[in-house]
């Protein structure tokens, strides 16, 4: 598998970088707006590759590579999107965050001419614990449903995407539900459908997140803690493995993990 790299010099790039050729893959290309110029083997820690890092989409061949693994920022992964639909081969996993409605738009068009997969947190374990968490939200009929997410203190989108698609899960289990960002001043008694969502900002947390599930008398606590942005790395490359060759369209990590 021949990959394409964008956001090369941030720590989740480098880590797929590392993991990549580590697996068998190759590295097509690379892209970032630092450390331009240097090695990308070498800036993930390993033996040089000879795949300088390239200032921009436009200075690489897009098409020489499969898959493009992205974690950048919203513009870039939206021009980067535009661009690989012009390719009609080139498939997408992006695990960029922070993606508003029109960034959405612009993957679910590029999905009309190459395989996108787009997920804001590409941990195996997440998808299973979003799994868990519509089970025990419609089986526990009448539980209060709080969700609280903790990230490190440059993290710059709040609430989490995972957070988000933690409150997803739960709201298909309760589709009346209604979503509380955080709670202050007199909000009065809680009511049952609400769920609450909270975001917790400090030091260097990879990202926890915590469901409570709070009946009466006894309250059920479903968890998940990455110690290491490893596991985000290897998730997105096990998709790209799963998503190259694949016909246009969206695809999801719950496909990738065959649920």
């Amino acid at each position: 598998m021949r990959l394409g790299v964008v956001g090369a010099s941030g720590r989740m790039g480098r880590a797929v970088v590392r993991l990549a050729v580590g697996d068998g893959a190759s590295i097509a290309w690379a892209v970032a707006a630092a450390e331009v110029g240097r090695d990308v083997g070498e800036l993930a820690g390993i033996a040089p590759l000879g795949v300088p890092v390239a200032e921009g989409l436009g200075a690489v061949d897009l098409s020489s590579a499969d898959v493009v693994i992205d974690f950048s920022a919203p513009p870039v992964t939206v021009a980067l999107a535009a661009q690989l639909a012009s390719t009609k081969k080139v498939a997408l996993v992006t695990g960029t965050t922070g993606l508003d409605e029109s960034a959405k738009q612009a993957l679910a068009k590029a999905a009309t001419q190459v395989a996108v997969l787009a997920e804001p947190n590409m941990s195996v374990g997440v998808h299973v614990l979003a799994r868990l968490v519509e089970q025990a939200v419609g089986a526990l009929e009448g539980f209060d449903v709080e969700i609280v997410e903790t990230h490190h203190g440059a993290k710059v989108d709040a609430p989490s995407g995972t957070a988000l698609r933690l409150l997803e899960a739960a709201t298909r289990a309760r589709p009346a539900s209604k979503a509380v960002h955080g709670r202050q001043g007199l909000p009065g008694a809680r009511p049952t459908p609400e769920i609450g969502v909270h975001a917790v900002r400090g030091g260097d947390v990879i990202g926890d997140h915590v469901v409570h599930l709070l009946g009466r008398g006894e309250r059920l606590e479903l968890t998940h803690r990455a110690t290491s942005r490893d596991v985000f790395a290897h998730g997105a490359l096990r998709a790209a493995r799963w998503l190259s060759g694949k016909p246009a369209g969206s695809y999801t990590l719950r496909q990738v993990l065959g649920g």
